[in-house]
This record gives structure tokens, sequence and C-alpha cells, in this order.
């Protein structure tokens, strides 16, 4: 039987809203569909979609609500006020209800409920029909306009926040920036803290992360992190704030973005053929996580497969998310046992979740 995989990081609702995919549908048919395209670079190259995550067995996933305030001064895209961004993010909660409403998915808020979804996937021999389960997270918290955001958001089901996305945000800043937290930032946790919502520190720059380290202390975990010193770049982290990380008894999971797999990526001209990069790339980084921490008990998968890219920017011999089925394969072959792969591909993620609700 496949491995159960619990996947960390996935951006579903962008995908449907802002990307106009129906991921109900077979990705051959969301890729038929945008035959044509070129507004985005990825057109027709899609590897998520709910029936792919099913035959993958891919039952459970953490899925992001995801909208940037950007200033007059910022080049990035993004929406003109936090107010725009609020209403994207609740146009993204919508969709996921829908879902849910629709037998697709299964929103995982509590303990119980994770248990309940897992003996439902466990027990199963076909999963052609099961939902998906995904636990929500906020990726850049720029859509708060107000404090007070933060209730209402953990009121419909939000359990993890990443402070930051890219450049400069509200409450921190994120990949390609520098600074720290600020005054706005350190209230933002205050009052995650209180909620009890993981902290994703996934994207902060280095201030931010140093200061986050030092200003909470609630779970965290890496959603979808790679390794500085394997790939040298500044969203990545080093292995001294992986090793804080690992301290602080979070997880971390391995992106499968071809640039962040292998130094030397040129955007728009590398392709994974070329450079290497295959599902061996992925192990690499898994692996160097449990070198560090001396176990199996801190790696593991958020791929961000659909984060804006497609086949044209990950590992050459995925396909779709299915894929990750090879994932235990390639372990198995570096002397890694059963145990420690079970941890890596669900068992680590389900395991913080159970402490963190308890």
């Amino acid at each position: 039987m496949q491995s159960f995989i619990f996947d960390a990081h996935l951006d579903l609702s962008m995908n449907a809203l802002e990307w106009n995919r129906d991921l109900t549908k077979s990705i051959q048919a969301i890729r038929d569909r945008e035959k044509g395209l070129t507004d985005k670079p990825d057109r027709g190259r899609g590897t998520v979609s709910l029936p792919e995550m099913r035959k993958g067995r891919v039952g459970l996933c953490v899925a992001t609500q995801i909208a940037r305030y950007v200033g007059l001064d910022n080049p990035l895209p993004g929406w003109h006020s936090q107010e725009q961004a609020w209403a994207q993010t609740q146009g993204q909660l919508a969709w996921y209800q829908a879902m849910e409403a629709r037998g697709e998915m299964k929103q995982i808020t509590n303990a119980a409920e994770l248990t309940a979804h897992l003996k439902l996937w466990e027990n199963a021999e076909d999963t052609a029909s099961l939902p998906i389960g995904f636990i929500l997270s906020l990726e850049g918290a720029d859509s708060f306009f107000e404090l007070a955001c933060v209730e209402k958001a953990y009121a419909s089901g939000l359990r993890a926040i990443g402070p930051a996305h890219y450049g400069p945000g509200v409450y921190a800043y994120g990949t390609d920036s520098s600074g720290g937290l600020g005054t706005k930032g350190r209230a933002l946790l205050k009052e995650m803290e209180r909620l009890g919502i993981i902290l994703d520190a996934t994207h902060l720059c280095d201030e931010s992360f140093f200061e986050a380290m030092d200003h909470f202390s609630g779970p965290v975990w890496a959603s979808h992190h790679n390794s500085r010193a394997l790939v040298p770049h500044n969203r990545q982290f080093s292995d001294e704030q992986f090793s804080i990380l690992i301290q602080r008894g979070a997880v971390i999971g391995t992106a499968f973005d071809a640039w962040m797999l292998t130094p030397g990526w040129v955007r728009g001209e590398s392709t994974p053929e070329k450079m290497g990069v295959n599902m061996e790339k992925v192990a690499d980084q898994i692996d160097h996580i449990c070198q560090l921490a001396g176990n199996s008990q801190h790696a593991a998968i958020g791929s961000d497969l659909d984060g804006a890219f497609g086949t044209e920017q990950s590992p050459y011999d995925l396909g779709t998310i299915a894929g990750l089925q090879k994932v235990p394969g390639i372990l198995r072959t570096r002397g890694y046992s059963d145990e420690d792969i079970s941890n890596i591909t669900s068992k680590n993620w389900v395991r913080f979740l159970l402490d963190a609700w308890k």
C-alpha cells in the first residue's frame, strides 16, 4: 500500500481564484483548459488537483490563504489596501467552505477532527471519493487590517500564520527584504500566542526570524523551507536557524520548487532537466534536516507544488503531486527505516499538531 502523505504547504485557494482552476477536475482537464494561455508561466503545466492528491494518497495538507498588501514603494504584485487583501482572503475562505460543502475537502481544526480524519484514510482501500483534510494557514499576515481580524480568522478555522511572504510586510519582513518585527509584529505574535495559533517561520528574513524566536513561545514550524547550506539564498534558512527550530520542537517541510533545490537556477532560462533537479535533490534537503537533528523527527514535506509554478520548475521525475509517493522509495535506498519514512511522510506533522492542540 502507498504511504499516507501529509503535505504542509499548498496554495489551493489561490489556484482556484487567481489561476481560475477547478481543482475538482483531473490534472489533464485543467492543463487542457489552459492551452494557449500565457498570463502565468505555469499555464498548462499544473501539478496539483484534488483527484491527483487522492491518487497519491495525499490525504492531509496545510492549505493557505494568501493576499499581499503593497505600498507605493513596493514593486511586488499585491493589493493596494489591507482591506482589499482581507477581502481576497475571505473569498479564498469561501472557496474552502464550498469544497467542504461538496464533500471534496474537510477542514481540520482540533485534535479530535485530526484523529477521526486519519482513521478514515488509514482504513480505506479506495481513496478516490475521500475528502482531503486541510489545516488552514495564512501566508503573510498583511490582510489583518486590524488586530481583531486574528480572532475572527481563528473562529473561521485559521490555525497557522506566517507573518511575512516576499518583501516588506505590515507585520514582518520576508524574503528579499530586511528588517525586524517592530511593535505591530510583536503584537501579532502576542495575539497568536493567546489563541494558540502556530507560527510559521517560513519566509521570515533573518532579522524578523531571530526576533520572532525571542518573542514567541508558542508552537512554531517551517512549513516549506530549504537549506541555505545546500542552496545559498536568503529564502533558505541557515543551519543555525534550523538548529533553533529543532530545539523548539519544530517540523520543517522540504519545498519542491526547483530553484530552491539547486544553486545557480536562472528563472525563465533554467530547466529541471538541464539543472539535474530530480527527486533525489528533494531527498538531499530532507536528509540535511535529519542529519542536523540526529533523527527523523523534524523533517517532512511542504511541497508548495502549486506555488505559482508547474512542471517547468519542479523535479523532472515528479509529474504531478501523486509523485510524492517516490519519496519513501528514495529514502529507503538511503538506509532510512520504515519508521523514519512514516515520520517524514506524515507522522511528524501529525505529532506536532496533536501536541500543539492538547
